[in-house]
């Protein structure tokens, strides 16, 4: 609660917005349970995360049809299809798995340190390939395709490469429980939201999985904020409909 009105009292200091400007705080994902109060004496109201989620996503994606994929400390996965928002899952790794096993194998947890390590890393030293198991390629899978993750990691496996492995490990399992969740629903198009679409490495992952499984990963401007847009446009359809 302290760090919320922190952030928020920096937020409006930082843009020279006086308090009697803001006509509405929206809170939303699972910290929101904890405040049941006006922040700074503000009109506030919550947006449920998923419905923030997909609202955010296809205003930013203009998509009418996706699913919204929310790189948190987890992830999770929502269906959006016309005006339907709905929660389809998700799976228990995302930005905290990252910041974990990196502290344990890096000993940091600091996601700039974590990434300009991996921009040395050689990838192919830490997963296991579809080259490094078989002579040709097998159907649908081409040489470079990942056979298994980190089973290729020696011991004495360089910092560097360690980094770029955990990075891949996170972004491709991320990718690849996405892809499955989309099966039988015909939707290709996926919207990537979260703090985790900064990572450079998406532009290394993603596209390879693309051309892999013939579906669509998009990152929108402002992916980062996604959840935020989302929460004030649901605000303003409740309003509107009021």
């Amino acid at each position: 609660i302290t760090s919320l009105y922190g952030a928020f009292g920096k937020y409006l200091h930082d843009n020279k917005i006086s308090l009697d400007e803001v006509e509405q705080v929206m809170l939303t994902g699972v910290g929101s349970a904890y405040i049941d109060e006006r922040i700074y004496g503000l009109p506030t109201s919550k947006s449920e995360e998923f419905v923030a989620d997909g609202l955010g996503a296809r205003y930013e994606s203009k998509l009418e049809r996706m699913i919204v994929v929310s790189m948190g400390t987890g992830t999770s996965l929502v269906k959006c299809d016309g005006k339907e928002i709905k929660h389809i899952g998700g799976i228990g790794i995302g930005g905290g798995t990252l910041a974990g096993l990196s502290r344990i194998m890096l000993k940091t947890d600091d996601i700039k340190q974590i990434v300009n390590l991996a921009k040395n890393g050689d990838v192919s030293k830490i997963n296991l390939l579809i080259g490094d198991i078989s002579a040709k390629p097998l159907p649908g899978l081409p040489m470079n395709a990942t056979a298994s993750l980190f089973s290729n990691a020696k011991a004495n496996a360089s910092r560097e490469d360690i980094a770029m492995g955990l990075i891949w490990m996170v972004l491709q399992s991320i990718g690849s429980a996405t892809i499955l969740s989309s099966l039988e629903s015909g939707i290709k198009d996926f919207v990537m939201i979260g703090n985790l679409t900064l990572l450079p490495q998406c532009r290394e992952v993603f596209p390879a999985m693309e051309k892999l499984y013939g579906v669509r990963f998009r990152i929108p401007k402002y992916s980062e904020f996604c959840t935020a847009i989302g929460a004030a446009l649901d605000y303003k359809n409740k309003t509107e409909l009021s």
